[in-house]
């Protein structure tokens, strides 16, 4: 190698080495203001709700329910000769009706020992605390109630029994009602899902504060898993409140 190649050489590697940092320059640069407008979308970004644990219950409760409310309704109404359906509802078996808590002093508040069976059926069983189920009340030509638990996994019924302490202005008070309503439950839902798209996880008949006969039937949207109870005129079929339940 000749004297007077040699520095052409090294201007030669020299220029590489520059080029080099030039490019990783660039690069750090350019990774800088990658994490620069990330951090700035992050801190922009609106954070998804946490789920109430209202929410995080019907998440879970509504997906495991595999039959609809009507199907349940047509198994529990096969069970009662002439019956009517006065409520049907989605909840987990062993809790209480009105607040949803476990039933005190019982794990399942539908024991086996006042079970009064369907004539002709065979004696069913309690079902499994914490299932879910359809809790179907249907009424008798002379207004007593029977509550029929539908399994909403199975379809099959879980459970069948005269309800208890029924008086007798209980019953014609029902009875009435059931016979001033125009509109079918199933007319009813049908309102409701046409104006809020979801699962119909509850349909019962009874009376707003004014005392107009309504059906109120609940509706939960799988987006956001909240609740819409719509009161629906039980005559005319008008929808008279709409409100959402967002705990």
């Amino acid at each position: 190698m000749s004297a007077t190649t040699r520095p052409l050489r090294i201007r030669a590697v020299a220029a590489v080495c520059a080029l080099a940092g030039s490019a990783a320059l660039v690069t750090a640069c350019g990774n800088d203001e990658a994490a620069r407008a990330g951090a700035v979308a992050a801190a922009h970004a609106t954070p998804s709700p946490p789920f109430t644990r209202d929410q995080a219950d019907r998440k879970a409760l509504v997906p495991a329910a595999e039959v609809p409310w009507d199907k349940a309704a047509a198994t529990a109404l096969a069970e009662v000769p002439q019956g009517r359906l006065a409520r049907i509802e989605l909840e987990r078996a062993g809790t209480d009706r009105e607040t949803g808590s476990p039933s005190p002093g019982t794990p399942n508040p539908f024991d086996p020992s006042p079970v009064t069976p369907t004539p002709g059926s065979p004696s069913p069983g309690s079902p499994t605390p914490g299932t879910p189920v359809w809790t179907a009340g249907v009424a008798t030509p002379d207004g007593t109630v029977r509550t029929v638990l539908v399994d909403a996994a199975t379809g099959r019924v879980a459970q069948s029994r005269i309800d208890p302490d029924q008086d007798a202005d209980d019953k014609r008070e029902l009875t009435a009602r059931l016979d001033r309503a125009k509109q079918t439950p199933q007319q009813a839902a049908g309102t409701a899902t046409g104006k809020k798209k979801g699962t119909v996880t509850a349909v019962e008949l009874d009376e707003d504060d004014a005392g107009t006969l309504i059906w109120s039937v609940d509706v939960v949207t799988p987006e956001d898993w909240y609740k819409t109870t719509f009161e629906i005129d039980a005559v005319s079929g008008k929808i008279l409140r709409e409100h959402v339940d967002r705990d």
